[in-house]
C-alpha cells in the first residue's frame, strides 16, 4: 500500500512509519521541517516537506495514497487554538477530496464526543465532525487516552517543588496511553478494511492521579511524591509561568476541568477497549531515564 503519514517524526508518527515500512508499505511522511528529510529517508520513507496550512501541498502529498494517517500537529503559537485545530482539519478534508483519498485514520482524542468544554479537544471534536461529512471516504477516529509523555512537562515541577499535580485531585480516575501503543493501533487500522465512519478507543492503563504520582515517584527515588490539586486560576498561572502562552495554558486548564468532572472519559467507559501493552510502571522507567 501507499500510505501518507502526517505528524513528521513525532512520538506516534515515527514508530508508525517504522512499522509500516517494515511491513513493506510505501510511506510518505509530511513534515514542516526540511531538516527532517534525511532522517525520514533513513527510515525507508519518502519526505514531503511543507506546511499543513497549504492545501495545494497537502493535496500533492496525498495523491496516489491508498490511505492517510491524519493528525493535527501542535501549534503553541496559535491565537485561537481550538479554531486553528479545526481549521487544519478542514485543510486536510479539502485535500482528501482533491487528491481522491478513500481511507483515513484520524488521530482524535478521548473526550472528542463532547462539543465543548474540553480545551484543545474541542477543536478535535470539530475535526471529527468535518470528516464525518465526507462522502465516499472511510474514516476511523482513534481516540487515545491521556499520553504518558505529557508527564515530561512536570519534570521541573517535581525537581523544583517536590510535587506533581493539576487542577484535579489525587482520586481522579485517568485513562492513560503510550504513543507506541497508539502507533500500533494506527498501523493495524491502516492495514484493515474498515468502511464508513467509526471510532476506536486506545488505552494502555487506567489509574488514579495519586497512583500516577506514586509510580513516577517510586521510579525516580521520590516514593512520597504527592499529587497536588491546584485551583483553575493557579493551574493556568503556573503553566504561563513555565513558559506557555495564556491561550494554550487556559485551554489545558479547561481540559483539566473536564477530567475533574469525569466528562472527559464518560464515553470511553461506555466503549472500553482491551488495554494495550505498555503499563504505567513501564513508562515510569522511561520517565526515570529522562528525569
Amino acid at each position: 500500500m501507499k500510505i501518507t503519514v502526517t505528524g513528521s517524526l513525532g512520538n506516534i508518527s515515527r514508530p508508525l512509519t517504522e512499522a509500516l515500512v517494515k511491513a513493506g508499505h510505501q510511506v510518505t511522511v509530511i513534515s514542516s521541517h526540511a531538516s527532517r528529510a534525511e532522517e525520514i529517508k533513513a527510515l525507508g520513507a519518502t519526505p514531503a516537506i511543507g506546511s499543513v496550512e497549504d492545501v495545494a501541498f497537502l493535496t500533492e502529498a496525498f495523491k496516489s495514497a491508498d490511505a492517510v494517517y491524519a493528525m493535527v500537529p501542535p501549534n503553541f503559537g496559535a491565537t485561537e487554538w481550538k479554531s486553528w485545530i479545526t481549521g487544519i482539519g478542514q485543510n486536510y478534508a479539502d485535500a482528501f477530496k482533491a487528491a481522491g483519498v478513500t481511507k483515513v485514520v484520524h488521530l482524535s482524542s478521548i473526550g472528542a464526543h463532547l462539543e465543548d468544554g474540553t480545551g484543545p479537544v474541542t477543536g478535535i471534536h470539530g475535526v471529527e465532525e468535518i470528516y464525518n461529512k465526507l462522502d465516499g471516504i472511510a474514516v476511523k477516529h482513534l481516540r487515545p487516552g491521556f499520553f504518558y509523555t505529557n508527564f515530561y512537562a512536570n519534570v521541573d515541577m517535581i525537581k523544583q517543588g517536590g510535587i506533581i499535580g493539576s487542577n484535579f485531585d489525587a482520586d481522579t480516575n485517568m485513562v492513560l496511553v503510550h504513543p507506541t501503543d497508539i502507533a500500533a493501533a494506527a498501523a493495524d487500522e491502516l492495514e484493515s478494511d474498515f468502511t464508513g465512519k467509526s471510532v476506536r478507543y486506545i488505552a494502555s492503563d487506567e489509574r488514579t492521579a495519586g497512583q500516577i504520582a506514586q509510580a513516577l515517584g517510586a521510579a525516580i527515588g521520590k516514593p512520597a511524591l504527592p499529587w497536588v490539586e491546584f485551583s483553575d486560576a493557579d493551574n493556568t498561572a503556573g503553566a504561563v509561568g513555565a513558559g506557555l502562552p495564556e491561550e494554550i495554558a487556559s485551554n489545558y486548564t479547561q481540559m483539566g476541568t473536564a477530567v475533574r468532572s469525569g466528562k472527559m472519559f464518560e464515553d470511553y467507559y461506555k466503549n472500553k477497549p482491551i488495554l494495550s501493552k505498555i503499563k504505567l510502571e513501564d513508562f515510569a522507567q522511561e520517565f526515570k531515564a529522562a528525569f
